[in-house]
């Protein structure tokens, strides 16, 4: 099987030669990357000390935080070690993988809002019943089928296109991206189109349909209620929602730099590139931070005690 054969080597020709513009470029990503890591740690360190927040809606958004250091951390060292090196090279092995976890971090990411959508869908118009139906069990599932679908899914991509014959070594790309993954191969498949068609459904184009029924029922709960319910609700959705926009906007982003980069100036494609792996997973925590309450005032719980304790 041609995806274990680590002889093959893939070259990356998007890059320059090492100089002033790729040291600045690395910069800028280094500290995006280190803000990414240390805001979804923080995140995730808040929401597992603070027993307040092991609710189903806290959960999902630890699991987001998790997601999002893989989907950075698959790709964005590999950057900044190319825009410091002269030759930038890959295995074939490596370039399959990294599409693997990027691919993994987009369809999990996707679901995970979809189950979060759906969280608040019971939460705002089913209160009484809320506690009886997201109990602990079912967030359980709904995690498990989140990465077993995914993770079979993108495996079952990851099998077909390993299957393909290899005579193309050069990816005119910034990373490894399925699509130029594919076309290194020498001849098309009509099964992985159909898959990848298969996958886009399921993964892109289900969960946006679902996240938006789920609002078009809560906004027709809200438009009934009282002022002050409708005040709550937009509180509460208001993250998940500007998350989601985000996320949709940024795999939107994605798909263009993966179709149409040799039509795309250099700044535009390097922007879509680092936007889809680095802005969803440092903007998601940021966005919980400050627009959810419990998490406020958890941060500023553990902040009093830290200077107590001093």
């Amino acid at each position: 099987m041609i995806l274990f054969n680590s002889n093959i080597t893939i070259f990356l020709t998007a890059y320059g030669p090492p100089g002033p513009l790729s040291y600045g470029v690395f910069f800028v990503i280094l500290v995006l990357y280190l803000a990414t890591v240390f805001s979804n740690v923080t995140l995730m360190l808040i929401i597992f000390f603070d027993s307040a927040l092991h609710k189903p809606m806290y959960i999902f958004l630890f699991n987001l935080a998790v997601n999002g250091l893989i989907g950075s951390s698959a790709v964005c060292p590999t950057i900044m070690q190319y825009l410091l090196e002269d030759l930038k090279s890959i295995s074939f092995t490596g370039c399959v993988m990294q599409t693997f976890f990027i691919n993994v971090y987009a369809t999990c990411a996707y679901a995970i809002l979809m189950v979060m959508a759906y969280d608040r869908y019971v939460c705002i118009c089913r209160p009484l019943q809320y506690h009886s139906i997201m109990t602990p069990t079912k967030v359980r599932l709904l995690l498990g089928a989140v990465y077993t679908f995914s993770l079979c899914a993108v495996g079952g991509q990851l099998y077909l296109a390993s299957k393909m014959p290899i005579c193309k070594y050069i990816i005119n790309k910034l990373f490894c991206v399925s699509l130029a993954v594919v076309n290194l191969a020498c001849v098309k498949s009509a099964i992985y189109s159909m898959y990848v068609l298969g996958l886009l459904i399921v993964f892109g184009l289900l969960p946006l349909f679902l996240v938006i029924l789920s609002y078009i029922k809560i906004l027709s709960v809200s438009v009934k209620a009282s002022k002050t319910a409708q005040r709550k609700a937009l509180k509460t959705c208001a993250p998940h929602l500007i998350t989601f926009i985000n996320f949709s906007f940024a795999t939107f982003s994605s798909v263009i730099y993966s179709s149409f980069y040799d039509y795309l100036s250099d700044e535009v494609s390097v922007f879509m590139s680092v936007h889809f792996i680095l802005v969803p997973p440092l903007l998601h925590p940021v966005i919980y931070g400050i627009r959810t309450q419990d998490i406020r005032i958890s941060m500023s719980k553990i902040l009093r005690k830290r200077k107590f304790l001093h």
